[in-house]
């Protein structure tokens, strides 16, 4: 199952989602790779922690051999490092996908990572983290998914930018990717003392949205998480944030 993580509004928590959904699968068992479209490196940092400083293959360098014919080209695999936690594997970021994007978006190489996961039948579980923009790294994420998750930070702006992201996968579902679907909405930050998160998350139910019934809370153990290079399974198993990023991937099993 590849799900994508998306939202072009930042700091809704796409990274922290991502890493600790995914960190949840591999304690089951299941092998999973988390895959970081986002140049700013948040996923890659969070899983391997000092290590990301040091990679000798990343994205980038996947990317630019898109753009090259070579004989003998680099194996998928071969930009896949292991994290510290069993089943966990992550196939990094890195700032020289910056430079790469006018390049790629003119060849038209907004395939190449739905080929390249369409070969990776061994993960059970594969998430993407996308930057908070619509650009060709965005566009190759949806078209490469199955299930897009979106995470919804309880504010008017986002609430506004909301509406636009879903037309958004719409538009790439007809035109690009059938098989794509919007699995749900994670309400990330929710305070529910707070009168403004509580009257837009009723909003939402009142327009029919797809919300899943797992919010997460603010909490200062996901920043400690982290500076630990740790998810929050990991640092702290039995914390009330844990047991919610638990509760949600429970949900996704359902579906």
């Amino acid at each position: 199952m590849n799900r994508v993580i998306f939202n072009k509004k930042g700091g809704v928590g796409k990274s922290t989602i991502t890493c600790n959904l995914a960190a949840i699968s591999a304690s089951k068992g299941k092998k999973t790779l988390v895959i970081d479209l986002d140049t700013q490196g948040n996923s890659t940092h969070y899983l391997l922690g000092q290590q990301s400083n040091t990679l000798e293959s990343t994205l980038a360098d996947f990317y630019t051999n898109t753009l090259n014919v070579s004989l003998f080209p680099k194996d998928f695999s071969d930009f896949i490092y292991e994290t510290g936690m069993p089943n966990l594997y992550v196939m990094p970021s890195h700032p020289g996908m910056e430079n790469l994007h006018a390049k790629l978006e003119s060849r038209y190489k907004i395939y190449k990572l739905k080929e390249a996961l369409d070969t990776m039948g061994e993960f059970d579980n594969i998430f993407i983290d996308t930057p908070p923009a619509l650009n060709f790294y965005t566009r190759s994420a949806l078209i490469a998914a199955n299930s897009c998750i979106i995470p919804f930070d309880c504010d008017v702006f986002s609430k506004q930018a909301l509406y636009s992201l879903l037309d958004t996968v719409a538009e790439v579902k007809a035109d690009h990717n059938p098989n794509l679907e919007i699995e749900g909405i994670v309400v990330n930050q929710f305070q529910k003392r707070a009168k403004l998160p509580t009257q837009l998350l009723e909003e939402l139910i009142d327009d029919n949205l797809k919300l899943f019934k797992s919010m997460i809370s603010p909490s200062v153990k996901i920043r400690e998480s982290h500076s630990a290079s740790q998810s929050m399974i990991q640092y702290a198993p039995n914390h009330k944030i844990t047991e919610e990023f638990k509760s949600l991937y429970q949900e996704l099993k359902k579906k």
